[in-house]
């Protein structure tokens, strides 16, 4: 497709939010060696889209500007670079790419996996980043989803937010009683996910993380920040662990002191990484029915600053899509 142009939305510098995004013509991007080129029907907005234009991944990421952002992207491969044998042109797909806020987008081979036709494009670009996420705390808990293994008490913290959704799906695929935090319009959708029991944060039950049933927590997949290490040790079992999905200084701090103290109560900093294996297991479990994408609101590309805003407000019940 060479020479022919796109509709994109960019950013030139760090800062400025939804403000500093600008919708432009460029170029349809030529798929290299190793990568498919995809018609988006659906991109996924993720917090780290928004953090990366703050600047937290200064230097490293944008590696240049302008930068068109976003990474979890669904449609359909229209051009496949040389060495590509896993797709041809016409595939549905689901992959872990760049440059999501446009009309096309590349994606490593290694990073794509197909889309079964029972699977909307919205569905599946939830999973590449959030559901990911998800999985990996669960698989670093040791939680097996076959159900097999001992019951385990898990605490999931902004369970109905991309991640928390997708984890507390996942963990009740597991022997597991889930305790989940929410604000206090989410309490019933949570309920509906799987959830045991639900407590809205902004109570003191909530704010302390009290299991309504008395539990102890041998697992929490931390899906927000803010709450002190002191908040969560009190309601740990004795060989209790935190995932953390947004580590900071902080944090980094309690996980260096907990190394140093040999402390049987842990905290976990988890960085999930992209695997094309573990999205293909979540697609077929998706195609399954045993895990599902809640979409919190569609934007059309045209209006990627709404998108983008909802998504920095952090109070998004689901995935944000944005389509083409």
């Amino acid at each position: 497709m060479a020479g022919k142009v796109m509709h994109a939305v960019q950013y030139s510098k760090y800062g400025g939010g939804a403000a500093g995004l600008k919708h432009v013509e460029v170029p349809i991007p030529t798929p290299k060696n190793g990568e498919v080129l995809i018609k988006i029907e659906a991109t996924a907005l993720n917090p780290i889209d928004w953090k990366v234009q703050k600047g937290v991944m200064r230097p490293f990421m944008p590696k240049k500007f302008p930068f068109i952002p976003a990474t979890d992207v669904a449609g359909e491969v229209v051009e496949v670079g040389a060495g590509v044998t896993k797709f041809k042109a016409g595939d549905k797909v689901v992959a872990n790419g760049g440059g999501g806020l446009a009309e096309y987008a590349v994606a490593k081979q290694s990073l794509t996996v197909g889309r079964p036709p029972e699977i909307s494009a919205a569905d599946a670009a939830g999973l590449p980043i959030a559901g990911l996420t998800a999985y990996q705390a669960l698989q670093t808990a040791g939680i097996k989803l076959d159900g097999s293994g001992n019951e385990v008490n898990v605490l999931i913290t902004a369970a109905s937010g991309g991640v928390g959704h997708y984890a507390v799906q996942l963990a009740k695929l597991g022997n597991t009683f889930v305790t989940a935090t929410c604000g206090a319009r989410n309490i019933e959708f949570v309920k509906s996910l799987g959830a045991d029991e639900v407590l809205d944060y902004k109570t003191p039950e909530g704010a302390a993380l009290k299991s309504p049933s008395g539990k102890k927590y041998d697992v929490v997949i931390h899906c927000t920040s803010g709450i002190p290490w002191s908040t969560f040790e009190s309601n740990l079992s004795p060989n209790g662990k935190v995932i953390d999905m947004s580590p900071n200084a902080g944090t980094m701090w309690t996980y260096a002191k907990k190394k140093i103290t040999l402390s049987k109560k842990q905290l976990v900093l988890l960085m999930a990484s992209p695997s094309s294996e573990k999205l293909e297991y979540l697609v077929q479990l998706m195609k399954d029915g045993k895990l599902k994408t809640v979409i919190d609101s569609k934007h059309p590309l045209s209006k990627a600053e709404e998108a983008w805003t909802k998504s920095i407000e952090s109070h998004a019940t689901g995935k944000i899509i944005v389509e083409p």
